[in-house]
């Protein structure tokens, strides 16, 4: 059975599940922790009862009972205030991109990460269809880890779903959704979303709370998420900018000569966060493979460790991770032995995503998103036209290399249940990325389908070896 025969009425993004970070057991849903499920039939209108709403208050992450410092709510129906007044004119002449949500990257731990905006909601009647779209949009990617921003920005009253409808969408919700949803930044959260959870809070697991994180100005979001810059809708930014003049910054970027000079600091043992070439040029290097690459996919490659189920799918210890890094940019030789093999697979996806310029690099991005236009009886010929002629030779080898690992992954795909295109999914953004803008979800398509064929054709391609390439035939 589908997805879409499965579902009923559901809430634009992942389920509310009672389950623990980095778990990988299997965890109850919220039927089997309850005998019974509460009757909410009512519409909006009930929850206008005074009562757990006006003593609970939710603040931040926590819920505050009879807090007497917190000043008191005027006697208004928060199902109806219309939250940014002031920029509504502009919610109403956004226009709706192709996709319901938005691929905004991957986090600092390489989980994928989706955006979805309130503003982009339809009206009350296409909401269902809407959510459909949303969930055919994301699935093929909540098999691994992922995480999700809402934008509440833009919640109008006649796009804002009942209290019925989210409940529905709730239960109906796959388990994938719910299992691997790591984290639910919700952004500008207003009084409407905070009375919603309150009201939700007797059906849900407490567990569940770890995973909501308000977030109130996109700076906070940049430094949760770990990236540097992310590319938003106009309105998203214009409303953080009213909502937060004082952090406000017009610091210029950093100068030409200011990037060349950080270069000249970089210690030579550094192998994160640096270009390749300069990991070839300073580091004992065999065959352009850094050592740290070649020392994680041998750690991965023994049996017990290839095998293991939802290898590069689950998320390895961060802050394991962040102290593995460090000292290896500073020199000093990791020992990876008794290492988590989440963690090393963690480690593997870092070095890929910290490159200065992505391991496909950046000239090769329109070709490759390009990739799905492709007749069929030609993209052979393009894939191995592209990686053998227009890759320089320390990247053409460390791919080769890394898609010969990831093969070898595959083979072990009845244990660790990493098909092609598992791996493709996980590999694809830490392959490829835009260099000026965020990569779409029409974009991340094509990407991840051609490191599929990759995987799926790479004795071809690879049929001849990469010295071979420069020799010319008289």
């Amino acid at each position: 059975m589908d997805a879409h025969s499965r579902f009923g009425s559901r809430l634009p993004g992942p389920a509310i599940n009672p389950l623990v970070e980095n778990s990988d057991e299997p965890q109850p849903s919220l039927s089997d922790l309850h005998d019974f499920e509460p009757k909410l039939e009512f519409d909006d209108t009930e929850l206008l009862a005074p009562s757990p709403l006006e003593k609970d208050v939710m603040v931040g992450d926590f819920v505050l009972a009879d807090d007497p410092e917190l000043e008191p709510e005027e006697d208004v129906n928060p199902l109806e205030d219309d939250f940014e007044d002031q920029l509504r004119e502009q919610s109403e002449n956004f226009q709706a991109a192709k996709t319901k949500c938005d691929f905004l990257g991957t986090d600092k731990q390489g989980r994928h990460i989706f955006a979805i905006y309130a503003s982009r909601f339809p009206e009350k009647s296409q909401l269902e269809a809407f959510v459909r779209e949303i969930i055919k949009e994301i699935e093929p990617f909540v098999e691994n880890d992922y995480i999700l921003v809402y934008f509440h920005q833009g919640l109008k009253e006649d796009n804002k779903p009942s209290a019925q409808f989210l409940w529905n969408s709730y239960k109906e919700l796959d388990r994938n959704f719910r299992k691997n949803l790591k984290t639910l930044y919700v952004v500008h959260p207003t009084w409407f979303i905070r009375v919603i959870w309150n009201f939700f809070s007797p059906f849900i697991s407490d567990k569940f709370r770890k995973k909501l994180v308000y977030i109130s100005c996109l700076d906070e979001l940049r430094q949760a998420l770990g990236l540097c810059s992310l590319k938003l809708p106009d309105n998203i930014c214009d409303l953080d900018d009213k909502l937060n003049p004082s952090r406000k910054t017009s610091t210029p970027p950093p100068s030409i000569n200011a990037s060349r000079q950080q270069q000249h600091k970089m210690a030579t043992t550094q192998q994160f966060g640096v270009p390749l070439k300069f990991i070839v040029m300073n580091s004992p290097c065999l065959n352009s493979i850094p050592p740290i690459v070649r020392k994680c996919v041998d750690s991965l490659s023994i049996t017990g460790v290839i095998d293991t189920e939802g290898i590069f799918r689950r998320s390895g210890n961060h802050a394991e991770i962040m102290t593995l890094k460090e000292r290896v940019n500073r020199g000093e030789d990791v020992d990876l032995k008794s290492v988590n093999v989440h963690v090393i697979a963690g480690l593997l996806k870092s070095f890929l995503r910290d490159l200065a310029e992505p391991l496909l690099t950046f000239e090769l991005y329109d070709d490759v998103t390009r990739f799905l236009e492709w007749p069929k009886e030609e993209r052979s010929r393009n894939v191995t036209q592209l990686i053998r002629e227009k890759l320089p030779e320390e990247n053409y080898e460390l791919f080769k290399y890394l898609v010969e690992f990831l093969v070898r992954v595959m083979d072990c795909e009845d244990l660790n249940k990493m098909t092609s295109s598992n791996l493709a999914i996980v590999f694809g953004p830490n392959f490829l990325w835009s260099r000026s803008t965020s990569t779409s979800l029409e974009e991340i398509a094509p990407i991840n389908a051609f490191v599929d064929f990759v995987l799926q054709n790479h004795k071809d391609i690879y049929l001849i070896d990469v010295n071979q390439r420069t020799v010319s035939v008289d």
